[in-house]
């Protein structure tokens, strides 16, 4: 059944995390990692453990308290894995949840995958005229069937000649009989992060899956950097899978604008700081607006919010109120509900906003239609004049890097102007954030090593030219 209530917001594909001890309970702490990085994915999880002889795995459709109310006490073992999926390519279908485990010449194989493979199918066509079977329709299928196949004497040789032959954006854990190995794309795309236990270490998505486990961070994995663990306490060995990194790096801008959680640290950026400064960012170019109050659109706009109203010296109020239990719902709505669908999830309070110039800041416009229906709550609810600011530049362009992008005919940005936007959403004005200013923002990173292909549309490797060649995949059931 359609989700009616959906954000208008776009989501990254997944996450990760996996962890190697011998003294933690490795099942156990791969459930919390998870559960730090449920935002990163809502549709499915799944956990594989090994003790060196045999894998357990567990996974299902929905959350992880959900999928794991039964417990992870019977996963015994000293390494395991973790994923959580939010799909982008394949099918939603229980066949298609991660981590997926296969057995080959060299034991078991555990992995899991955040990102998106831009030669998918290709290599997948390619693998089948060689006699390849596949079991789900995801892109990361493809990585184990080149590993099975590769001639490499070891299990780090076959994964780094196997890496070398897909393109896109990557953050891989794979899990053998007896080691973690980490991989990242050799743009550093997706983030993948190292952190260290008292007697272990674990490696996930972002930083923030470490304070819930106990671990501290140590590095992020850098781009083109496979990492290996084998050992509790030895550090961990690396080795470059790539014979030639890119000039430049390309991390996702939108990890910092959206996607990460505010406690995370990635590529050695503070996201809250980020979203701060994009705040700050923004009211230092909408000089002209003069608001009463600041607020946001809750909670995705609210350190940009906070930023705007420590800039200008604007008073942050909380003009929104968010209610935090609302989840899919199966219903199917009346044309009343329908139309009404937002307030579910986000409704004015009035004595707040009533009368007032409000300056609503939010984190991105993908389609524009939550949008525009805020906007219209607020002025019911009585105030004045409702400006709106963006901390991100216009969305004029797909991803192909594992976020969820609607088609570019379906984002606003790629067929109006500003000033048609406005008009549509109902606003008094529009302001999104320049680029250079959001570049800024991000000031622990190289702004010329930022992707930034979803507002500028310049790709770093080509990925619009790789996906236009590639073969038409199966739809499901041919």
């Amino acid at each position: 059944m359609e989700n009616f209530f959906q954000d208008d917001k776009l989501h990254e594909e997944c996450g990760v995390f996996g962890i190697f001890s011998h003294t933690e309970d490795v099942a156990l702490n791969t459930y919390w990692g998870l559960y730090a990085l449920q935002h990163r994915g809502q549709e499915s999880t799944g956990i594989v453990v090994t003790d060196g002889k045999k894998m357990k795995i567990k996974k299902g459709m929905g959350l992880v308290p959900d999928v794991f109310k039964e417990g992870v006490s019977d996963m015994d073992g000293f390494a395991a894995i973790g994923h959580v999926r939010y799909s982008t390519t394949g099918a939603s279908m229980a066949y298609n949840i991660q981590p997926l485990k296969v057995f080959f010449d060299g034991g078991n194989l555990a992995l899991s995958h955040n990102g998106n493979l831009t030669n998918a199918a290709q290599l997948r066509q390619n693998l089948a005229k060689e006699g390849a079977v596949f079991t789900t329709t995801v892109d990361t299928e493809v990585l184990l069937s080149l590993i099975a196949l590769s001639a490499r004497p070891t299990i780090e040789e076959r994964i780094a000649e196997s890496v070398k032959q897909i393109r896109g954006a990557f953050a891989i854990l794979l899990m053998t009989d007896n080691k973690i190995i980490a991989v990242r794309d050799s743009y550093g795309f997706r983030p993948l992060v190292l952190g260290k236990m008292e007697n272990g270490w674990c490696v996930a998505s972002e930083s923030c899956a470490f304070d819930l486990v106990g671990a501290e961070m140590v590095r992020d994995v850098k781009p083109g950097e496979m990492v290996i663990i084998d050992s509790d306490n030895a550090e961990p060995r690396s080795m470059m899978w790539c014979d030639k990194l890119p000039e430049k790096t390309a991390h996702c801008i939108f990890e910092y604008v959206y996607f990460a959680r505010n406690d995370s640290v990635i590529d050695n950026q503070p996201v809250y700081d980020a979203r701060i400064q994009m705040g700050r960012e923004l009211a230092k170019e909408t000089k002209d607006i003069h608001p009463d109050i600041v607020i946001s659109a809750p909670d995705s706009g609210t350190p940009a919010a906070i930023g705007y109203a420590l800039e200008s010296g604007i008073p942050f109020m909380e003009g929104l109120n968010k209610n935090r239990y609302v989840g899919r719902t199966f219903i199917q709505p009346t044309q009343k509900q329908r139309a009404n669908a937002v307030r579910l999830k986000l409704n004015p309070i009035r004595s707040v906003v009533a009368g007032k110039s409000v300056v609503m800041v939010d984190d991105s416009i993908v389609r524009g239609t939550t949008s525009g229906k805020v906007v219209k709550l607020l002025k019911e609810a009585g105030a004045r004049e409702v400006h709106v600011c963006i901390s991100s530049p216009p969305v004029v362009d797909s991803c192909y890097y594992g976020i969820d992008t609607s088609e570019r005919k379906q984002l606003i940005a790629a067929r109006c102007t500003e000033d048609e936007i406005c008009r549509f959403i109902g606003a008094d004005s529009l302001h999104y954030i320049s680029m250079e200013g959001m570049k800024r923002a991000v000031s622990h990173i190289d702004p010329e090593g930022l992707c930034l292909a979803c507002f500028s549309s310049r790709y770093p490797d080509n990925a619009d030219e790789v996906i236009a060649a590639e073969p038409k995949p199966l739809a499901e059931g041919e």
